[in-house]
């Protein structure tokens, strides 16, 4: 069994393309949410040439829609989105220095050679385990895309954050080839 890995945000090229999949790594630092149409935006903006709401170089996205937090609590549960809908939108964003995302499921080949050509990862978070996840996140704020609802761009800033290297900088995978 090999050590845990501690990520912190923002996330070097050095250190993403040292992770080799099925690591286990915690992450302590700011993580940003977002799901599909909150990826369809930034894209968008990339593509107008307009500033982001946050600066890709080395970030961590999240892809979740936390459910409305209960009195006293931070977040409600932040359960892992499945992948494979943000698979249009990654390899751009990757382009533009995502270093890291956290979900669950496979990735499309497009994203996975993305993840090679500019050094990142794909983390899987465990599905079903939104309540225990959000245990891990101690701050959360709306930056972007407020209209969006449970889907608005959040800064969370997480403490050891648990999740495992899906798919690697090096084309490696925890998943059996198809």
């Amino acid at each position: 069994m090999s050590e845990i890995q501690k990520l912190e945000p923002p996330l070097a090229e050095a250190v993403v393309r040292s992770l080799k999949a099925g690591d286990e790594v915690v992450i302590t630092g700011v993580v940003y949410t977002a799901r599909d149409m909150a990826h369809k935006r930034l894209c968008q903006l990339i593509e107008a040439g307009e500033t982001l709401p946050f600066e890709l170089e080395g970030a961590v996205i999240y892809f979740v829609g936390p459910t409305p937090a209960r009195p006293r609590r931070i977040i409600g549960a932040a359960g892992p989105t499945t992948s494979s809908r943000m698979d249009a939108f990654s390899p751009t964003l990757i382009a533009h220095g995502l270093r890291a995302m956290i979900g669950k499921g496979y990735r499309g080949s497009e994203v996975r050679e993305a993840l090679k050509r500019y050094g990142a990862v794909h983390l899987s978070a465990i599905g079903g385990a939104g309540a225990l996840l959000s245990k891990h996140i101690v701050s959360a704020e709306v930056i972007a895309y407020e209209d969006l609802s449970t889907e608005a761009i959040r800064k969370l800033q997480v403490v050891d954050f648990p999740a495992i290297v899906a798919y690697d900088a090096n084309g490696g995978t925890v998943y059996k080839e198809v």
